[in-house]
C-alpha cells in the first residue's frame, strides 16, 4: 500500500506538468472558448444537411436532393480554399487575433441569421448557399491566422508542444461529440436550434479572443507600408525556402487526393456491402475520433527528439483502413485501422503544427501556414469527385489499394530526405532567429 501511496503523487506531478500550459492566462482563455466554438463548428453541418433534405424548414414541401445538398456543401468549400491566401496576409497585416475575432463574429451571425431564416419557413437553396458561402469566408479567415496566434499564446516555448495537442484533443472531441449532439437535438428541436446553438458558441470564442493581452509582436501585424500582392509574394518566399515544409506540405496534399479522399467516397461504399451499412461506417469514423483523443493524450508531455521524422511515421497509420477495406477485411480489422490511423493523426497533426510555429518566424507565420493549408487540403476536392469515377473503372477495391500502396512508399521517401529526417527538436526550441531555409543553411 505505502508503494501505491507513493506512485500516485509522482503521476499526478507528471499529469500536471503535462497540462501546466494552462495555468497561462491567454492560453486557458483561448482554450475553453476555442474548444467551445469548435463543438458548435462541429454540430452545424449535421443541422445544415437535414435543413437542405428537409427543404429549408418548411412544412408541407418536398424535401431537398442531394444534387442541393451538393450544391450547398460545395459552397463552403470553395470560398475556404478561395480565401486562405488572403487570410494568411490579413493576420500578418492586422494581427491573427484581430482577425479571429472578427471571423467568430462574422460566423456567429451567418449561423443566426440562417437559423431565422429556417424558423421563419421554408428556405430556398440558393439562400443556404450565400449563407454557407459567407460561413465558408470566416473560415479561411480563421485558419491561417489560428496557426500564427498559438505561439504568441504560451510565454514558455517549451510548453508549444503542449498547447498544439490540447488544441488538437479540442478537435478530436468535438469530431466525436458535435455530430452525436446535433443528431440528438436536430431530432427533438429541428436544425435552426442546432444552429442557434453554433452562434452562440461563436460567441463564446469571440469573448475569450476580446479577453487576451497578447505581446506586442504577437498581437500586431507586419509592416503595412507594402501592397498586400508583395506580402503575399514575400510569404511564398518564405514557405518554398523551407524544404522540409513544402515537402511535408505535398505529402499531405497528395494523401488527401489519393488516399483520404477515396476513403471517405469509397468507404460507405464497402461498408454498405459488406460491413453493417450506414452504423459500420458510424463506427469506423467514431473510432477514428476515439483514436485521435487517444493519440493526442498520448502526446502531452512529450518532445520527441526529431519531431518531423516522428510526425512523418505516423502518417504510416493511414495506410492501415485503405488497405483493409481493399483487402475486404472484417468490420473488427477496419475499425481497428481506424483506430490507429486516428491516433496517427493526432500525433502528425500536432508535430507539424509545432515545427512550423517554432521555425518560422513571427511576421510571416499567418502567410505561411495559409500556404500550408492550401497545399494540404486543395487536391481534396478533386480526389472527392475522383473517387467514384477510378473505381468504376477499376474497381474500388484497386483504388483503395492504389491510396493504401502510395502512402507507403510517399512516408518512406520522405523520411529519406535529410532536413526532414535529422531535424531535432533542439533546433525548434532555440527560436527562428534569423532562420532563412534553415535547411540548406545546416545541411540537415
Amino acid at each position: 500500500m505505502a508503494v501505491d501511496m507513493e506512485r500516485i503523487p509522482a503521476r499526478r506531478r507528471r499529469l500536471a506538468g503535462r497540462l501546466a500550459v494552462l495555468g497561462e492566462r491567454d492560453f486557458r482563455w483561448f482554450f475553453v472558448g476555442y474548444a467551445t466554438s469548435l463543438l458548435g463548428s462541429s454540430m452545424a453541418p449535421v443541422a445544415v444537411a437535414f435543413a437542405v433534405l428537409d427543404g429549408g424548414g418548411g412544412s408541407g414541401g418536398h424535401g431537398g436532393s442531394g444534387t442541393d445538398l451538393g450544391w450547398v456543401m460545395a459552397a463552403r468549400i470553395l470560398p475556404i480554399v478561395l480565401v486562405l491566401l488572403a487570410g494568411g496576409v490579413i493576420a500578418d497585416r492586422l494581427g491573427s487575433r484581430r482577425v479571429m475575432l472578427a471571423s467568430d463574429v462574422l460566423r456567429g451571425v451567418v449561423q443566426a441569421v440562417f437559423a431565422a431564416v429556417l424558423m421563419a419557413g421554408r428556405a430556398p437553396v440558393w439562400a443556404m448557399v450565400v449563407l454557407v458561402a459567407v460561413w465558408g469566408v470566416g473560415e479561411g479567415l480563421f485558419m491561417p491566422a489560428l496557426g500564427a496566434l498559438v505561439p504568441g499564446l504560451v510565454r514558455d516555448r517549451s510548453r508549444l508542444p503542449d498547447a498544439n495537442t490540447l488544441l488538437g484533443l479540442a478537435r478530436s472531441v468535438g469530431t466525436v461529440a458535435g455530430p452525436a449532439v446535433a443528431g440528438v437535438v436536430t431530432a427533438a428541436q429541428g436544425p435552426a436550434a442546432v444552429l442557434l446553438v453554433d452562434a452562440v458558441t461563436y460567441g463564446v470564442g469571440a469573448l475569450a479572443l476580446a479577453r487576451l493581452s497578447l505581446p506586442g509582436r504577437a498581437e500586431g501585424g507586419a509592416d503595412r507600408s507594402g501592397s498586400m500582392l508583395g506580402d503575399l509574394r514575400s510569404g511564398w518566399w518564405e514557405f518554398g525556402s523551407r524544404p522540409w515544409l513544402w515537402i511535408t506540405t505535398a505529402h499531405m496534399g497528395l494523401f488527401n487526393l489519393l488516399v483520404w479522399a477515396p476513403f471517405l467516397v469509397l468507404g460507405p461504399l464497402a461498408a454498405r456491402q459488406g460491413l453493417g451499412g450506414a452504423r459500420g461506417w458510424g463506427l469506423v469514423m467514431g473510432v477514428y475520433g476515439v483514436g485521435a483523443v487517444m493519440g493526442g493524450l498520448l502526446m502531452l508531455g512529450r518532445r520527441p527528439g526529431r519531431p518531423l521524422a516522428v510526425a512523418t511515421l505516423a502518417t504510416f497509420g493511414w495506410v492501415l483502413p485503405s488497405a483493409a477495406l481493399a483487402a475486404g477485411a472484417s468490420l473488427a480489422w477496419v475499425v481497428s485501422a481506424a483506430l490507429l490511423a486516428g491516433a496517427g493523426s493526432a500525433v502528425c497533426g500536432t508535430l507539424y503544427s509545432t515545427t512550423m510555429q517554432s521555425w518560422v518566424p513571427p511576421e510571416v507565420l499567418a502567410r505561411v501556414a495559409s500556404f500550408g493549408a492550401l497545399g494540404a487540403f486543395v487536391l481534396g476536392p478533386v480526389g472527392l469527385a475522383a473517387a467514384g469515377p477510378a473505381a468504376d473503372q477499376i474497381g474500388s477495391a484497386s483504388v483503395l489499394l492504389f491510396g493504401a500502396l502510395w502512402q507507403l512508399v510517399a512516408g518512406v521517401v520522405v523520411l529519406a530526405v535529410p532536413v526532414v529526417r535529422r531535424r531535432r527538436w533542439e533546433q525548434a526550441v532555440e527560436g527562428v532567429r534569423g532562420e532563412r531555409g534553415l535547411g540548406h543553411k545546416t545541411g540537415k
